[in-house]
């Protein structure tokens, strides 16, 4: 068996290449001298994923002290270093507003101080975590003597495609790092400055503690094409994991020939029971609609049990946060004017807001939510608010979700608020991994067989 690698092995400080040539900066980019044909692109791109595998080789065999090391120096880097980061970020927002961006999606492109401390606090966290790589998932000895163990190993090199989300440019790695993997990075243009200020102080970081820095590497700087060859690179990247909205996902799962955990994309339900509190109904709306109405686990369509009497002052607390609703003839009428609404169709039952909008429905009973749920579901984050134990366990049955929640908000299906530290995303899909992503589904898993001279007979 190999053993665990040190800072002093003598094999990983000979061994740890600058390899710089690929990650040009921001500034060579604009000023026109980056790589910019397609056959450059190509080549670029590819000698950074081949970097990242020699890196991924290493960081699969460091131990966890020093990759916890390594989280450690990136959290004090990123407090350190932070008025460089909010400079930065505050280029990519100005240009955001500049170019009509979203409230929401500048909700998601912006860095703060505040935010910045979470960051730090979800990396130190991980830092606590138990490290998956070399976890024995089972084990046995065989009649005819073979010792079997079954191992949890880093995936190798793991890309990710996402959008206007700088964070995630710092949980990804954090993740990938702990996880004994290296991590390629394509976080777009709306967060170009932040994203390349972030990936100099991961890649000094790691340095500084004796790491390859291109276990932490960035293809923005070659545009969408970059991206592209990202998504052909089979054979040079392992898996590949998008980060967005429903377009940026179904780009990638439709493009690529890495293999890719889909993620993401959240219509997201809340079922009203008859039997549901009427002050917990408000506080729970609110809280899934509103705290952060930009991400993922936001809720976007509302049931309502015909016999519910929560319904006006759930929908009163709603209106009075701005919450635009989008409802069918039954909420309406129920309503009778007292809140203003706007008439809802299809469209509002397959959409994803991210913004303060929700769809509104009747319906009959829990069957008819299930079914509903079951026609819209993008298979993310479904709740029950009930004080009815059959219903809640029928709910959970019933409901092929990644998530299912009774009597909480739907924005705690997050690795970090369910204790896995950070989160690469959400997976929507039930290979190889479903839900919040932390450190275990950044790994695979390897047989290990152990004898002594058995043959097969």
């Amino acid at each position: 068996m190999t053993e665990a690698l040190t800072p002093d092995s003598p094999v990983m400080t000979d061994a740890l290449a600058s390899g710089n040539a690929a990650q040009i900066p921001l500034e060579t980019q604009e000023s026109g001298t980056a790589p910019h044909t397609p056959e450059q692109v190509e080549a670029a791109v590819h000698s950074i994923a081949d970097r990242s595998r020699q890196a991924a080789r290493r960081m699969g065999q460091a131990n966890r002290a020093w990759k916890d090391r390594a989280l450690h120096a990136i959290g004090v880097a990123l407090r350190e270093q932070q008025g460089l980061v909010l400079a930065a970020n505050a280029k990519d927002v100005e240009a955001g507003r500049t170019n009509g961006t979203s409230a929401a999606m500048l909700d998601r492109l912006t860095l703060t101080t505040a935010r910045i401390d979470g960051l730090v606090a979800a990396l130190e966290n991980l830092a606590g975590l138990p490290d998956p790589v070399g976890n024995v998932v089972r084990g046995q000895t065989l009649p005819n003597g073979l010792r079997l163990r079954q191992v949890n190993v880093p995936l190798g090199v793991v890309a990710a495609i996402y959008e206007a989300r700088p964070n995630v440019t710092v949980d990804i790695a954090g993740l990938a790092l702990k996880s004994g993997n290296a991590v390629i990075l394509r976080g777009g243009s709306a967060a170009a400055h932040t994203n390349a200020a972030l990936v100099t102080i991961l890649r000094d970081a790691l340095e500084s503690v004796g790491l390859p820095a291109d276990a932490v590497q960035s293809v923005d700087q070659f545009g969408r094409e970059g991206a592209n060859v990202l998504m052909r690179a089979r054979g040079r990247v392992d898996v590949l994991i998008p980060r967005g909205g429903r377009d940026l996902i179904q780009t990638v799962v439709n493009n690529s020939s890495v293999p890719v955990i889909e993620t993401g994309e959240g219509n997201v339900h809340i079922f009203i029971d008859e039997s549901a509190n009427e002050d917990m109904a408000v506080d729970i709306l609110l809280n899934a609609k509103t705290q952060r109405p930009s991400v993922c686990n936001t809720v976007e369509t509302l049931l309502v049990h015909s016999k519910s009497t929560v319904l006006p002052a759930v929908a009163a607390a709603l209106r009075s946060a701005g919450v635009t609703l989008h409802v069918d003839a039954r909420i309406q009428a129920a309503l009778s004017g007292t809140v203003d609404t706007v008439p809802a169709d299809d469209v509002d039952w397959a959409t994803e807001y991210m913004d303060l909008d929700l769809a509104v429905a009747m319906v009959d009973g829990l069957d008819d939510a299930v079914a509903h749920i079951r026609k819209w579901s993008t298979g993310h984050t479904e709740a029950i608010l009930t004080n009815n134990l059959t219903n809640a366990e029928k709910f959970i049955a019933e409901i092929d979700s990644a998530a299912v929640i009774v009597n909480a908000s739907t924005r705690f299906t997050d690795g970090g608020e369910l204790g896995l530290g950070a989160e690469v995303g959400i997976s929507t899909q039930k290979l190889h991994a479903r839900g919040p992503m932390g450190l275990t589904e950044l790994t695979t898993t390897k047989w290990i067989v152990q004898g002594e001279g058995q043959i097969r007979g």
